[in-house]
């Protein structure tokens, strides 16, 4: 990868490249994976050329020098051997310095010496693994023409570019790690290789030079041809020598374009391009003072596509519009100032700009270049990156600079790296935020370092249209008042536009989502003290648009209040403009800026159900819904139709599932729901919506399809009929009309009924029925008619004469005929028999009955194995007859099988009583038939055989039947053996029990104090329920009472009962809660005493520290005594230690951890002892850490306090202790919330305290946390001293005497004890003999001497 900060043109020498690791096909090349370490058949070969002759070789394929191998042939100018130097720091053209090699010249010296003519060693493949390189950047490596005296040329360290010496010897295998991490230069050459070298990344580095041996490595392929030597002309290149990098000619040529997703972010790729350039297509003029690009003999050609010109006194670009090919353009370390960047707008095909080093103050007039990928503005006086938009470009350099501000930042879709170093811009806090926000989703470093989270997390939290903001000047803010901030910037830059009157109070725009509704809020409110005339009007305009920065391009047809984002505009940014209009003035827009469109859920809503067309019986109406597919493929929803009435919830209409309904007269007065569903071809379903619409009204009444029905012959009912609609019809109206055959008038003949018998009269003429319809409300329709044909008189006749029913012995038959001719009146049918099946006169029939009226008839017995003939005599009311019929069954009447006309049961359904079965039998002769009996739980249940009476008619109920249900079961068998069907009898009713009572009722057990008795007892009558018991205690002298809470079916006796006789009552009850009557058993007893037994031991109270345990025992025996109870502590190694023997034990610090053993002995009052029995706790555990007392004794200076505290609650531990310090004595809430308090000083926090002097005249309040030695804390105790802090008693030291000058002396002394007052100073004179004596009025710290000191000693008090 390539660091922005390195220089085009720089030589590099290649070393060995490691391939022990698999590797991806590069963009730029395709080279197939390595598996393992590939050995190289022959080391690379170095020779050394002189500058008249400069020596070319390309490398052999055969000769194992290729690109595969990861070596290089170069050619190095004999005058590296003799350059002796000083190195000298070198510019690159981002404005850094290069770092200096650690090699010296006499080093390099010996090193290309070393290798002329020789060739060296082949290397295995381990040795070029040790050997590979940590690290190689991809970079321009134009050739270098000597520098003038001025600059030395010397080696330098290139940054983070790992290259060896070609002099040094390959089979050197010593070398340092070290000397892998450095870029060394070869003295007074410079590379003739014109080549942008190609990444292939493995893993990524940091930017930084300092990659150790033991980094990830980023592999670097090269392919570049062998390029010669500028052409000399005019002196300016004359010496210029050439080193060239020979590769396989195998990888040469195969370039593909680097896309930003195959790209390392951590890295900063220079663009690529053409590294394929021979003399024609470059020109490299560094450091020779050019001055002008229109200087003769400079040579500019439409066909240059590398220019290398930094290093010169150019102050203009012009003249460069003749490089329309140019690609790589160093124009660093001149004179330029700018503007006047214009003429660079010729050159659309550059990619690399370097104006690093001038005293450009603007790249206001830079144009848009549209292939630019690569800008380096570094160490200039720009105050601003304004510029035109740069759609390529992917790193800008801008380090070094004077920007102080974001504004007019340009839009840039593709950066990736961002350096603005060394700028005032620095000092702005969240710069890389900001950066973020006016780049986009690009950019992936900023000032050489990958994007922070934190930054990246800021930059989403700010408002979408602050990228705007910043361009334009808004000053950058934290995110939590931005939205407001970046409002009033907004309001500020448009509040001139507004209409007059009008204010607004809100631009923004929904959170989009693809496919759903977008609505914008834009939101204009009027001032109170303006008025207008006119209400305000807004138009909207919507845009699309790459970033926020983006030129916006309008959206066809978007112009409402509402946008539906598209898929296509997935990660997109939308924009409306509003333009407000107020009468017919149009003011200038405002807009609003949404974040990036995001992607649907798939899930569809419904954002409105419309119900169309009029709520009228008889219409269509139709449900519209506006659904929002949120990126799913519109499906067909899911409709349907529900009807409500008034009061009633809704009921779902049959069958109408289709958007579409017609109103029914079912719909009348009721409010229709219209559902809908929404649901995606991919058969995701959104949430069902509900449109209810008002209530359906009728139509008004109507009738059509009136017709008349019936043969209009005489004596025939006709009824005349139509299909009513409107509403519920209530009394309609109907007319029968006789036509007048003189007139051809129709006369009404009857009303009120839809039915007319037809009669003689009618015979001849034509009837017309008349319908008026009319709904319950009382409203008439318009009145259909309708005309008969001519009515005809015919004869009585039977037509479609039929024997309907089984022809079986005993069945019922029916005669059923079609008469015409008149109504029919007491029609006669006689019913025969005959042998054959074929009907030849009435001679072979033979009567079964007389002529009848009925058509009914019972076959009786004799007709077995005849066939029945039914004569039909159709007659007219009036006794007409007509002619007779004659119809014969089809088949011989069949004798019936064996059945059951009829079966029971009944009897005493109840436990014990006697049911009976009886049943009537036809078919025949019965034989012997079948009879069973059957249990069933349930009516419908196939029931459970009783073997016991199966083949009887009789069934006496047993227990098992109660509750349950009884069935008969009959199977006919006729004497022939033939067997019908069986026919099942279930009983009327459930088996009901009998009523309870007990056959048998004892005591069993001893009369002995603590043992059970219990009740042996005989039951009878259903299911048993809650049978009730009563114990009774019986004295010697036969007086009897009932024992109190005895009313179980056991009894244990205890110390009251010894002497006394035990008897037990039982009232049987049944499970239905019947009773039967009261049995008393015989007595037992007397009950003697038992030995004394602890029947129960438990623990009474909390298994923690500073709690009172106590216990229960429940004791049996006779009378208690003193009974024993013992208390021990389980040690963990197994040793009980006696607690106690009193009733309770209070829990100690020392029964923590451990368990706590209770021994409970039952003794008698007559001093018999029974078993003794123990109980053992759970683990006891410590009490919450809690502080008791804390005092702070009084406090002197500089003697250590020490609080007198009571801690409880486990073993304490190392708790918190503040020490504070106030002036004034508080207490109450706000003694308790100093810790809290911004007023006191906090003076130590260890449980001692020394006070010092700040300590004096103030008190001392000490904040406590009591703390277990588990950690776990309580609640902190506060206490402040009684008394301020009492200050030591004032003590001096150190006193001594200081000469300020001749005559002038000073006494000094170090004072201890609370703060100095007025201390007092007293000076005397010794003299010779010894004698002291005191100056009087010397009662300062300074004394000048006077003439009675001489000869005398000063002392000073």
């Amino acid at each position: 990868m390539e660091d922005p900060d390195v220089q085009p043109g720089e030589d590099l020498v290649i070393k060995p490249l490691n391939f022990d690791h698999q590797f991806a096909e590069s963009p730029a090349e395709s080279v197939s994976k390595v598996a393992k370490p590939r050995k190289f058949s022959e080391a690379a070969e170095t020779k050394v050329s002189t500058p008249a002759n400069s020596t070319r070789k390309r490398s052999d394929p055969r000769n194992g020098s290729e690109l595969s191998s990861g070596f290089a042939k170069s050619t190095v100018s004999s005058s590296l051997r003799s350059s002796s130097s000083a190195a000298a720091p070198r510019r690159n053209s981002t404005g850094g310095m290069y770092e200096k090699s650690s090699a010296s010249s006499a080093r390099l010296q010996n090193n290309a010496s070393s290798t002329a003519g020789k060739k060296t060693t082949t290397l295995s493949a381990t040795e070029s693994v040790r050997r590979s390189l940590p690290e190689l950047r991809r970079s321009s490596l134009p050739s270098v023409a000597p520098k003038p005296t001025s600059r030395a040329n010397l080696p330098e360290t290139r940054k983070s570019v790992p290259v060896s010496l070609v002099g040094r010897s390959l089979s050197t295998s010593t070398a340092s790690d070290s000397s892998f991490q450095k870029t060394v230069r070869k003295s007074s050459v410079k590379s003739s290789l014109s080549a942008s070298s190609s990444l292939k990344k493995l893993t990524s580095s940091s930017l930084d030079s300092t990659a150790s041996s033991t980094s990830r490595k980023t592999i670097s392929k090269v392919s570049s041809p062998t390029t010669r030597s500028p052409a000399v002309s005019s002196g300016l290149r004359a010496g210029s020598l050439s080193t060239s990098l020979d590769w396989s000619s195998n990888l040469s040529g195969r370039k593909k374009a680097v896309t930003p997703d195959r790209r390392d972010s951590r890295f900063v790729v220079l663009p690529q391009v053409e590294t394929k350039a021979g003399d024609d297509l470059r020109l490299d003029l560094r450091g020779h003072r050019v001055c002008s690009l229109n200087a003769s003999g400079l040579n500019l050609s439409p066909n240059l596509e590398f220019v290398y010109l930094r290093d010169n006194l150019l102050s203009t670009v012009e003249g460069v519009e003749i490089l329309t090919r140019v690609k790589v353009l160093d124009l660093s370390f001149n004179d330029f100032k700018g503007p006047g960047f214009e003429p660079l707008a010729n050159c659309k095909a550059l990619q690399q700009l370097y104006l690093a080093g001038n005293q450009i103050t603007s790249l206001a007039s830079l144009p848009e270049l549209p292939n630019l990928e690569f800008l380096s503005v570094a160490q200039n006086k720009l105050k601003s990156l304004s510029m035109a938009s740069q759609p390529r470009l992917q790193v800008l350099a801008a380090s070094k600079n004077r920007i102080s501000t974001l504004k007019g930042f340009p839009y840039l879709p593709v950066l990736e790296h961002l350096r603005v170093e060394e700028n005032p811009i620095l000092k702005m806090s969240h710069l890389e935020a900001a950066s973020i926000l006016l780049v986009g989703p690009t950019l992936k470093k900023f000032n050489d370092r990958d994007l922070s989270r934190d930054e990246l997390a800021l930059a989403k939290r700010y408002p979408a249209h602050t990228a705007l903001c910043i361009r334009d000047g808004w000053e950058f803010s934290r995110p939590d008042n931005a939205a407001d901030s970046t409002f009033c910037f907004l309001f500020e830059q448009w509040k001139d536009r507004f209409p007059p009157g009008y204010l607004l109070k809100e631009a923004s725009i929904d959170k989009p989502f693809e496919e759903d509704a977008c609505l914008c809020h834009i939101v204009f409110v009027q001032e109170s003290t303006l008025s207008t005339d006119s209400d305000i009007i807004l138009k909207y305009q919507w845009f699309l648009g790459e970033r926020t920065l983006s030129n916006f391009t309008a959206i066809p047809d978007a112009s409402g209040e509402v946008y539906w984002p598209k898929h296509e505009d997935i990660n997109k940014i939308l924009k409306v403009e509003c333009t407000p209009v107020l009468g017919e003035t149009e003011y200038p827009p405002i807009f609003a800026i949404s974040s990036p469109v995001a992607r649907g859920n798939g899930i569809p809503k419904v954002l409105n159900l419309e119900v169309l067309g009029e709520l009228v019986e008889g219409n269509v109406i139709k449900g519209h819904a506006k659904v929002a597919w949120c990126g799913g493929t519109p499906g067909k929803g899911v409709a349907s139709w529900l009807r409500r009435r008034w009061n009633s919830s809704p009921v779902v209409i049959a069958g109408a599932e289709d958007e579409e309904y017609q109103l029914t007269i079912d719909d009348t007065d009721s409010s229709l729901v219209f559902m809908y569903t929404p649901v995606t071809e991919e058969g995701a379903k959104g949430e069902p919506q509900y449109k209810y619409t008002d209530f359906v009204k009728a139509a008004p009444p109507s009738v059509n399809n009136v017709r008349i029905i019936g043969d209009a012959v005489e004596g025939n009912v006709v009824r005349g009929v139509g299909n009513y609609f409107g509403g519920r019809e209530g009394p309609s109206k109907f007319e029968w009309l006789r036509e007048n055959k003189e007139t051809g008038d129709f006369l009404i003949v009857t009303s009120g009924t839809s039915e007319y018998t037809l009669t003689k009269e009618d015979v001849g003429r034509r009837l017309a029925f008349v319908y008026i319809p009319m709904n319950f409300e009382g409203q008439e329709g318009e009145s259909v008619s309708i005309v008969s044909g001519t009515v005809r008189q015919a004869p009585p006749k039977v037509t479609n004469v039929k024997i309907i029913g089984d022809l079986r012995e005993n069945s019922k038959i029916t005669v059923t005929g079609t008469v015409t001719g008149g109504t029919e009146g007491s029609s006669r049918v006689q019913w025969l028999k005959t042998n054959s099946s074929v009907l030849n006169g009435e001679n072979e029939l033979e009567a079964m009955s007389t002529s009848k009226v009925a058509k009914a008839f019972r076959i009786p017995l004799g007709a077995v194995g005849y066939y029945i003939i039914a004569k039909y005599t159709p007659m007219t009311p009036y006794g007409e007859s007509g002619e007779p019929v004659y119809v014969i069954s089809e088949r011989a009447v069949e004798t019936l099988p064996p059945s059951l006309n009829f079966l029971s049961i009944t009897g005493d359904y109840s436990e014990g009583g006697i049911l009976t079965a009886s049943y009537g039998y036809i078919g025949g002769h019965e034989g012997k038939s079948i009879y069973n009996w059957y249990l069933h739980e349930v009516e419908n249940d196939t029931g459970t055989l009783i073997h016991e009476v199966r083949g009887l008619l009789q069934y006496q109920v047993t227990k098992d039947a109660i509750g349950k249900f009884i069935s008969f079961q009959c199977i006919p068998v006729r004497n022939d053996g033939i067997v019908g069907e069986p026919r099942t009898c279930l009983g009327q009713e459930c088996i009901r029990p009998g009523s309870p009572r007990l056959l048998a009722l004892q005591i069993v057990g001893n009369a002995v104090e603590g043992t059970i008795l219990s009740v042996e007892k005989k039951y009878w009558g259903g299911e048993e329920g809650d049978s009730v018991f009563r114990w009774f205690r019986t004295s010697s002298d036969g007086s009897q009472c009932e024992i109190n809470g005895a009313n179980g079916s056991s009894y244990m006796p205890s110390i009251d009962d010894i002497g006394f006789f035990i008897s037990i009552s039982c009232e049987p009850v049944r499970n239905d809660w019947a009773r039967g009557p009261i049995v008393l058993s015989e007595q037992i007893g007397p009950v003697v005493a038992g030995l004394p037994t602890c029947q129960s031991l438990e623990f009474l109270g909390s298994m923690m520290e500073g709690q009172r345990l106590s216990f229960i025992a429940s004791y049996i025996g006779g009378e208690r005594g003193d009974c024993l109870h013992e208390w021990f502590r389980l040690k963990t190694n197994g040793i009980k230690e006696k607690r106690s023997s009193d009733e309770f034990l209070d829990l100690t610090i020392d029964d923590v951890g451990k368990n706590i053993e209770l021994v409970y002995t039952p003794i008698r009052k007559d001093g018999v002892k029974g078993n003794p029995r123990s109980i053992i706790s759970d683990e006891i555990f410590p009490a919450d850490p809690v502080g008791l007392d804390l005092v702070i004794p009084d406090c002197h200076q500089n003697l250590e306090t020490v609080p007198q505290k009571t801690y409880f609650g486990g073993q304490e531990g190392v708790g918190e202790y503040t020490w504070y310090r106030t002036k004034t004595k508080i207490n109450g809430s706000v003694l308790a919330d100093i810790s809290s308090s911004s007023e006191d000083v906090i003076c130590g926090q260890t449980s001692m305290y020394t006070p010092s002097l700040e300590d004096v005249d103030a008190y001392l309040v000490l904040h406590w946390i009591p703390t277990r030695v588990d950690g776990k804390s309580g609640k902190p105790l506060v206490a402040i001293s009684n008394s301020p802090v009492i200050p030591a008693p004032p003590v001096v030291s150190s006193v001594c005497v200081n000469k300020l000058d001749s005559g002038m002396y000073s006494g000094e002394g170090e004072y201890s004890g609370g703060y100095e007052g007025s201390s007092l100073f007293s000076w005397y004179r010794e003299t010779n003999d010894g004698t002291i004596i005191l100056i009087n009025g010397a009662n300062a710290k300074t004394y000048e001497v006077t003439d009675a000191d001489y000869n005398c000693r000063l002392l000073f008090g």
